[in-house]
């Protein structure tokens, strides 16, 4: 067992109660997505928070695809979330699991409920049975069909699983109390019909168990011990534990609710999600825009700033909204320690120095990272021709503007000092070219004459630099809370969310950055390397986030 105990994180002072009384020698939990479509964020914290309780106590931590409803879920999905835990840094124990994998025993069990009393086939369609059920003031009425003796009951079961009724003609339901204050024990279903094929078990079932039927005899064959939900769960505990009561389970989990996580600026509704992608407002699931694990990941966002992230906010028993710049600040933390440095120019203009040899390149060497000696040094290639921001010039300036000025000086980074001369302009008036001078001997000194530079500002060669396409990115939402309430969430999307520059200069040596690979571009913020799209020949690098950090300073 480690040592280091979580001062926010609950669920390990049960669990390490629980050893130290003997009530349970193994920790054993579980991560049990829905293949229905890809993980979000939320889903990051349930996967550190199950697999790392198993981490810290020794134990082992299950991956089980629940399964139950064909009609959303696909091998795609599937996929997508095994490479998501792993990459999140995890390893689940043996092979993955599915609730269709006990198809059958759930069925042997569903009888047994049938035989001893527990449970009935009811004919009410799904008005009917929503009449029925009563209100949050109101109590429920029993069914029409609650009586059926148990012969019927097992006749009527078989006959269902044989395919001889309609979708939604009958369901299998508990037989607990139409009365209860709980909704959830107003006789549940525990069985409907779909004929619809499955992605694992085909065409051998045309009655699918409910979620809250599954999981629990799940967990209990599976030997869990401790089963962590998110709080929405906690009203499905009382017949979660009165299924285990009434079968004969070979194990008894516990089921454990915690706060899920909320992300103002932010959707995590798979349904949501999933319009976003089927309406076209994002490409796809892992479009960095979106609050996928894989949209993340392909922002640039790495396993190590989720994991912090997900620490930082800890694990309570409370509901409530993390702002989405506390997650900002972990990569930003992340990157800022990590990512090796270059320079980008975004928005090109051309300076021409001229007063430098024309067929003249002169290599100069600069720091990968400001702070770590181990990630060595790069070359970068000077010339007479550069690309600076167009942003970094002005004709004219008060003294609060630090970069270059007609008259003035500014250094290159990690290069000469250059005095603004002259500019060139089209016929529109805008400038298209700066004629500039180099201040000779000033590459890592300040010029001998005493005038010093006003600033630094990025460069780069505009003939040994490359042509990238760079995506800027921002909130996919421009409203604190777009799924609140009555919000259109739709509505509320950010029409500014991506910015595509297709003619953005790099240093020559980012065309070999590697997939996935991220970097500061200085004075810009950090991006990566694009890890579907980033070829030598077409370099594509999006952005992370920005070098500001507001919810550091106190600003959010």
């Amino acid at each position: 067992m480690m040592d280091n105990k979580p001062a926010n994180n609950f669920l390990h002072a049960i669990i390490a109660d629980d050893l130290a009384a003997g009530r349970v020698t193994e920790v054993v939990t579980r991560f049990p997505p829905e293949p229905n479509g890809y993980l979000h964020v939320g889903h990051a914290k349930s996967i550190c928070l199950n697999f790392g309780l198993a981490e810290a106590f020794n134990g082992r931590c299950n991956l089980r695809f629940d399964d139950t409803n064909p009609a959303k879920e696909s091998p795609e999905f599937v996929a997508s979330i095994q490479e998501d835990v792993r990459w999140l840094g995890f390893e689940w124990h043996d092979e993955v699991r599915y609730a269709s994998s006990y198809f059958q025993q759930l069925y042997d069990w569903a009888q047994h409920l049938v035989r001893e009393g527990n449970a009935y086939v009811c004919d009410l369609n799904a008005d009917q049975a929503r009449e029925y059920r009563g209100t949050l003031t109101e109590p429920g009425v029993n069914s029409p069909y609650r009586d059926r003796s148990v012969e019927e009951n097992l006749d009527l079961l078989e006959r269902m699983k044989a395919g001889e009724f309609e979708d939604g003609s009958r369901v299998l339901r508990a037989k607990i109390d139409m009365a209860s204050p709980n909704m959830n024990m107003r006789d549940p279903i525990l069985y409907r019909i779909r004929k619809i094929e499955h992605h694992q078990t085909g065409n051998d079932w045309c009655i699918y168990p409910t979620y809250d039927f599954a999981h629990g005899q799940e967990d209990a064959i599976e030997g869990i011990t401790h089963s962590i939900c998110t709080l929405e769960f906690e009203d499905h505990r009382p017949l979660y534990n009165w299924l285990l009561d009434h079968l004969p389970v070979p194990s008894r989990p516990r089921q454990y609710e915690f706060g899920r996580l909320n992300l103002n600026y932010t959707v995590t509704s798979k349904r949501k999600l999933k319009q976003l992608v089927d309406e076209g407002v994002v490409d796809g699931w892992d479009d960095p825009r979106m609050p996928t694990i894989s949209g993340l990941r392909r922002r640039g966002y790495t396993a190590r700033s989720l994991r912090k992230f997900c620490d930082m906010i800890g694990v309570t028993r409370s509901d409530g909204v993390v702002d989405v710049a506390m997650m900002e600040h972990a990569i930003r933390d992340d990157l800022n320690e990590n990512a090796p440095r270059a320079m980008c120019v975004l928005r090109p203009l051309k300076v021409v120095l001229s007063n430098y040899p024309e067929d003249k390149t002169e290599y100069l060497s600069a720091p990968c990272h400001p702070s770590r000696e181990e990630l060595g040094v790069r070359e970068l290639a000077f010339t007479r021709e550069l690309y600076i921001d167009a942003e970094d010039f002005r004709e004219e300036a008060n003294k609060k503007f630090k970069r270059l000025v007609l008259g003035k000086r500014v250094r290159l980074r990690n290069a000469y000092v250059i005095e603004a001369e002259s500019v060139l302009k089209d016929e529109a008036g805008e400038i298209v070219e700066v004629q500039a001078k180099v201040i000779p001997n000033t590459v890592g000194n300040d010029p001998e004459d005493g005038i010093k530079a006003k600033g630094v500002i990025q460069w780069v060669s505009a003939t040994e630099g490359r042509r990238a396409t760079v995506r800027l990115y921002d909130r996919l939402f421009s409203h604190e809370a777009p799924d609140k309430g009555d919000n259109d969430f739709m509505a509320l999307v950010n029409p500014n969310s991506l910015e595509l520059i297709e003619g953005a200069w790099i240093e020559a040596g980012l065309v070999n950055a590697q997939p996935e690979q991220s970097f500061q571009f200085e004075r810009e913020g950090y991006f990566v390397a694009d890890r579907h799209e980033h070829r030598p020949e077409a370099p594509v690098f999006n952005m992370t986030i920005g070098l500001r950090d507001s919810w550091n300073n106190g600003q959010k």
